[in-house]
């Protein structure tokens, strides 16, 4: 990990759970949010900032992973696990009113930005075992194959990206 170098992490099977969550029950919340917000993957889809717009982002994501791009179920819970913590990240550290998600599918790969008006970088931490805050980079770093952010004029991109196996 970058920046991280001879810090012990906390190391398991490297894939985390999302809480309250199941890929293999319908969500009907995920539909309507779809309906509600807009399809993040035809443009960035505006969402308040508020703790509640993590479940909104959470259910776009499922229903595009899942139902659009038939993604496995193991696969888009820890893509939701990693958007919950970008969105928490920009909601809690940016001060912002709003920010914005938007999906994108290529051969191969799946990448999920969360934009948002501060030039503030977030910091990947080192995290200690009993730990019960602040591991949210740490999980995107751990189960995403990429990650990063890029500066903008009036803000930056957090961004993830996974590797897929296309059909």
């Amino acid at each position: 990990m970058a920046g991280l170098e001879g810090m012990e992490q906390p190391r398991g099977d490297g894939r985390a759970i999302a809480s309250r969550w199941s890929p293999t029950v319908e969500d009907e919340h995920a539909v309507r949010a779809m309906e509600l917000y807009g399809d993040p993957t035809e443009g960035e889809v505006p969402l308040p900032s508020l703790p509640e717009s993590a479940a909104i982002a959470r259910r776009l994501v499922q229903i595009v992973i899942l139902r659009r791009w038939g993604l496995p179920p193991k696969f888009t819970e820890d893509a939701v696990l990693l958007v919950s913590e970008l969105v928490g990240n920009a909601v809690r550290h940016t001060g912002a009113r709003a920010f914005g998600l938007r999906m994108r599918h290529r051969r191969g790969w799946i990448r999920v930005e969360v934009r948002d008006p501060s030039r503030a970088l977030p910091c990947l931490m080192p995290v200690q075992e009993m730990d019960v805050s602040g591991r949210g980079l740490f999980l995107v770093d751990e189960l995403a194959d990429r990650w990063g952010v890029d500066l903008l004029s009036h803000g930056k991109t957090t961004w993830f990206e996974m590797r897929v196996a296309d059909r």
